[in-house]
């Protein structure tokens, strides 16, 4: 971390920061609800030391209708609390909701991908729960403590320092219980999302894991991970419960021996009758947030886990500035000595690539299977970071548009096709709010799919299912070229898009390559195959990371693809010189006289 981020404070302390407002409207509440707790209290005091004395029934039925409205206003202000406290964890998710998913979803492009890649989501639920629940209430309570030892000590310092002690003893147990729960609780953690990433690799990879007869062995994997989760949460949730029940026997220990010391004082005339059970009852108040503490612990814990990873992950990514809208580019693609390596990796993978790319032109980039032809494309497009160097629109680096303005601009089919839940139509637009149906459908004829598309249930309202279930190989890929397409983006690339295609879907991609490049589009085409370079007038070949060859694409393809120089025949050697004047025939016939 350099200094700089240091200094900025924490995203998630500015969001909790910015709710200063309700915690001290909640605070105010907490302190009028432990007022009125000592409604009991005094109760007690009055009736047995005031109406059973004068036997009034009169100041009974006084007293009991003053603490039942009490009771009835305390009962109203924990609901309020209560509904402040959900309602505070709601707008803490609305702050930071969506912030912490875009920084969900740039993860896996900025770092190696976690066990569990749901845990920030997870995180943001473990937050939000833990501020609607009794452990904030347990810590907006505990500083009314000492007002209810104060109470107890006016009744008798004896009865004071006994409840004193019995607080000592349950904080020494809350400290007690933060040692011995910390270790175990983040143990659980990861082995939860050590359980949970390994069971949703499986389940993205049911249908090869189940025809290639590997699920029992899989499953065996996931039972032991379930297993060593199952073992450190049977720990922490012994310690939990076991602590727990320390907590409340010592509570009531603590209870019956303030009643006996009080009984044993009023005996010796010390304090009346009433303030036996009244001390009781203060007491019983003071102690009551330490318990709830010690009971609420592991969300203690797990609430302070998940804004430390959330703080990470924040910080690991931080939040795009606002940036002055650029003119869309229109002219130039630039990449200038261009390094690139997969998210987390220290080396390079791609390395020093440098080329231009003007408006109208369209390169193939080919080469043997993991030279980084499709690391190039990812690190283009904005994908991968990265390492060093960088890509140039119209002369403006990229990181100088947000991803959502650059994206505009950038058409990109991965190698692997993924369409998302949805209707046809929405995979198309990106998801686009109120997208014009005329681009829609512009795209798919370019694309020429518009008739495939027709021929589904419903046309372009067909639901696709998870990840385009519902649809071919060739027809996945071809409603991702529509995508690549929608908009008219100035900058089109494509990873192997013809990997999927027959020879209607190629004559369709060339097609679409031709249209790009005659509005003044600029395409990139990733392939193994030639066929698909036909619509380009560049090329570009990759070899061990390096842009090897990069030129009009006839020129390269003839350096690319010609044949490997044969083997030079052996040349017989020369005949040894005739000395002058013997005749050449006499050594011919000496040199192979043994014949």
């Amino acid at each position: 971390m350099n200094e700089r981020s240091a200094a900025r404070p924490s995203e998630i302390r500015k969001a909790i920061g910015s709710l200063r407002g309700a915690y001290v409207a909640i605070g105010v509440f907490s302190a009028v609800i432990n007022v009125l707790y000592l409604t009991s209290s005094f109760y007690m005091i009055q009736v047995y030391d005031r109406v059973l004395a004068s036997r009034s029934v009169p100041t009974l039925v006084a007293l009991s209708v003053l603490a039942f409205g009490l009771y009835a206003l305390q009962g109203l202000l924990e609901a309020v609390r209560s509904r402040l406290l959900v309602r505070i964890g709601g707008r803490l998710d609305d702050m930071l909701g969506g912030r912490i998913y875009n920084a969900f979803l740039a993860m896996p492009l900025r770092a190696k991908k976690s066990e569990d890649g749901l845990q920030p989501v997870r995180d943001l639920d473990t937050a939000r729960s833990f501020i609607a629940g009794m452990g904030p209430v347990a810590i907006l309570d505990m500083p009314w403590m000492p007002f209810f030892l104060v109470f107890i000590f006016i009744l008798h310092p004896a009865l004071g320092w006994f409840a004193a002690a019995g607080g000592a003893l349950l904080i020494g147990l809350t400290l007690l219980t933060e040692k011995l729960t910390h270790e175990p609780t983040r143990q659980a953690s990861i082995t939860s999302s050590r359980r949970l990433g390994l069971a949703d690799m499986t389940r993205r990879n049911a249908e090869v894991v189940r025809v290639m007869g590997f699920s029992e062995r899989m499953a065996k994997r996931w039972l032991v991970a379930n297993a060593a989760h199952k073992d450190v949460q049977h720990d922490v949730t012994d310690l939990t419960a076991g602590l727990s029940a320390v907590s409340k026997m010592l509570r009531l220990v603590m209870q019956s021996g303030i009643l006996g010391l009080g009984a044993w004082l009023a005996v010796r005339g010390d304090v009346s009758a009433g303030a036996i059970f009244a001390s009781n009852i203060a007491m019983s108040r003071a102690l009551a947030p330490i318990e709830t503490a010690i009971g609420n612990w592991k969300s203690f814990i797990m609430f302070r886990e998940a804004r430390g990873r959330l703080e990470k992950l924040l910080e690991a990514i931080p939040a795009g500035e606002d940036m002055m809208p650029l003119p869309a580019p229109e002219k130039e693609l630039a990449v200038e000595s261009l390094f690139l390596g997969a998210p987390g990796a220290q080396k390079p993978f791609v390395q020093n690539v440098s080329f231009k790319l003007q408006a109208g032109q369209g390169l193939g980039v080919i080469g043997p299977s993991a030279s980084g032809k499709s690391t190039l494309v990812r690190g283009i497009v904005g994908a991968w970071p990265s390492m060093r160097g960088g890509v140039r629109f119209d002369g403006a680096a990229s990181d100088q548009w947000t991803s959502e303005n650059l994206g505009v601009h950038i058409g990109y089919l991965p190698q692997d096709v993924e369409l998302l839940e949805g209707t046809v139509a929405e995979n198309i637009s990106r998801f686009t709010e109120n997208p014009a149906p005329a681009a829609i459908i512009k795209a798919a004829k370019i694309a020429q799919v518009h008739e495939m598309i027709l021929s589904l249930p419903d046309g372009y309202d067909t639901l696709i299912g998870d990840a385009g279930i519902m649809l071919s190989g060739g027809q996945r890929q071809r409603i991702g070229l529509a995508r690549a397409l929608y908009g008219d983006p100035f900058l089109v690339v494509l990873d192997e898009p013809n990997s999927n295609l027959d020879g209607a879907g190629e004559e369709a991609l060339t097609s679409a390559l031709g249209m790009v490049r005659a509005r003044g589009g600029i395409v990139i085409v990733v392939a193994h195959r030639p066929s698909a370079l036909a619509a380009l007038d560049m090329a570009a070949v990759m070899a061990e990371g390096q842009m090897v060859h990069f030129g009009p694409r006839d020129e390269v393809l003839a350096k690319a693809l010609q044949p490997p120089a044969q083997a030079a025949k052996p040349v017989p050697p020369k005949p040894a010189p005739v000395p002058p004047g013997r005749p050449r025939g006499i050594e011919v016939m000496r040199s192979g006289g043994a014949a």
